[in-house]
């Protein structure tokens, strides 16, 4: 086979890439290798899977997913040309005007080891642009969107893949990844190269609980295992070694203090005010309401049960610059505020009138810095809705803290010992603040869990999260991701400073 050869800066060179996809239909799986045959960069394609269709231009590999470490080998070891792309989905792949040239041309001038870019989705019928966000150091979770075509560098590829564990099912492309990532650095071009087919047409609110799906536990385990050897791999990784805490710091007239932030939730504040003032407990509490300038009779509810019960603290914040973390900052430096200050959602309810003292009860058995615990996913009649109960089980004493820089988040309802609290300030920020506390907090202190269901997760269309658009999700995305990437800069610091010590 003849190569095209091109110029690259001062360098003429004839360049070769292997391509590599799984197996759809054999009519999807022909348009694809059609597409790529274009190109005169792409020497050889491989198909993955056990059919024994024949795709003309294309050879079959008789092997499993791309998820398997045996599969990640078995592509480093059959790659012997400069670059590699794959393909990661099943569904026929329309190449833009010259994405092949364009792939190889940025790969080389910035020698990066994984590169990507936009592309465009078919979308029940319809054609959405999709603007995929930079790989930062933290971007660590597993959901992270590259988009379908992967183009890697092949000597960092066979480098990496020695790390990928060959016994993963379902981790394998993610263990590249990320061994890839400690190795070189991403580059997503800010372009659409191709066109593929979106096959989850569920809305955002509907895919940000897969991680915690139960019936996900044991992808969930491997992908702990493969984040876990890359926190080791880049001096991240912290030992279950903590902070001890001392429940007995300062006085406090209160022992617990709900928070509640609000801005115009007329229709979800009462039930939440009312699940509070019912909790039964052998401890003192109070709940204090922080309301965000409401102008849809919100305050007028809460006014209302303030005047009949002394322990609702009603709270109008002098600022009018405050996100739901800059409410909290509000609550917790407040003089009412307890030893422990404990989250409620304005669209949420306490799962039973035992929920306050299971969480005062859990900090003193656990002696630990903060709780978090169980909720149930329901509707806005309170019905059970999938996935059911949340319980992130995946959260161990020992590792919880490591595999918190993958996940998401760690589960609700969260509850602060209020001296630690108030030495971390909240980000001001309406998305994610719960999130970086609780890495922050992780990173030095214990992180007690309620197994058992405590608390109600109202789903419903107006939640902050039920709709999303792309540039909202990618926006919420690169905020966590950012926090990611301060905690993890935060942890290799602090493993630095302990070695010196050693």
């Amino acid at each position: 086979m003849n190569f095209e050869k091109f110029r690259t800066g001062n360098l003429y060179m004839s360049a070769k890439i292997t391509c590599f996809l799984p197996f759809g239909t054999k009519e999807e799986t022909t348009v694809t290798v059609n597409e790529l045959r274009k190109s005169e960069l792409v020497s050889n394609i491989f198909i993955l899977g056990h059919t024994s269709e024949e795709i003309e231009g294309a050879e079959v590999l008789k092997c499993g997913t791309l998820t398997k470490g045996k599969t990640i080998q078995l592509i480093a070891g059959k790659t012997d040309s400069e670059y590699v792309l794959i393909y990661t989905k099943t569904s026929a792949l329309t190449l833009g005007q010259l994405a092949i040239k364009r792939f190889y041309q940025v790969a080389s001038d910035t020698n990066s080891g994984l590169v990507y870019s936009n592309y465009r989705a078919i979308k029940e019928g319809k054609i959405e642009n999709i603007p995929v966000i930079d790989y930062q150091e933290g971007s660590l979770r597993d959901d992270f969107n590259f988009g379908s075509v992967l183009f890697y560098k092949t000597d960092v590829l066979k480098s990496a893949a020695k790390d990928v564990d060959e016994k993963f099912e379902h981790a394998g492309l993610y263990a590249l990844r990320l061994a890839v990532a400690a190795q070189s650095e991403f580059m997503r071009i800010p372009e659409v190269l191709y066109t593929e087919e979106e096959l989850d047409a569920r809305k955002s609110g509907e895919k940000i609980f897969d991680y915690v799906d139960p019936k996900n536990r044991v992808v969930q385990i491997e992908m702990e295992e493969a984040c876990t050897e890359h926190l080791k791999r880049i001096g991240a990784y912290l030992e279950p070694e903590f902070t001890d805490v001392t429940l007995t710091e300062e006085d406090f007239k209160t022992e617990a203090s709900v928070v509640i932030p609000v801005r115009n939730r007329v229709k979800t504040i009462e039930d939440a005010i009312k699940s509070v003032l019912s909790q039964k407990t052998n401890i003192d509490f109070n709940l204090i309401v922080v309301d965000n300038y409401s102008t849809d009779g919100t305050t007028e509810i809460i006014k209302k049960y303030a005047e009949q019960d002394e322990r609702l603290i009603h709270v109008i914040p002098e600022r009018k610059d405050l996100g739901i973390g800059g409410c909290w900052n509000e609550a917790v430096n407040h003089e009412a505020c307890g030893k422990f200050a404990i989250q409620l959602d304005s669209d949420d309810l306490y799962a039973n009138e035992n929920t306050i003292q299971q969480v005062v009860d859990a900090f003193y058995k656990e002696n630990c810095a903060m709780v978090v615990g169980t909720y149930q996913m329901v509707n806005f009649e309170l019905e059970e809705i999938p996935p059911g109960i949340i319980d992130h089980r995946e959260w161990t004493p020992e590792n919880g803290r490591n595999n918190a820089l993958r996940i998401n988040g760690l589960g609700a309802p969260r509850a602060f010992y209020t001296p630690i609290l108030r030495k971390n300030p909240i980000p001001n920020v309406n998305y994610g603040e719960d999130y970086a506390l609780g890495l922050a907090i992780s990173r030095n202190y214990q992180i007690g869990r309620i197994y058992n269901p405590i608390y109600l997760c109202r789903r419903w269309d107006e939640n902050s999260d039920a709709s999303l658009d792309v540039e909202k999700m990618n926006a919420h995305n690169i905020y966590k991701d950012r926090i990611r990437t301060i905690e993890l800069k935060a942890r290799k610091l602090l493993n630095k400073h302990q070695g010196e010590k050693s």
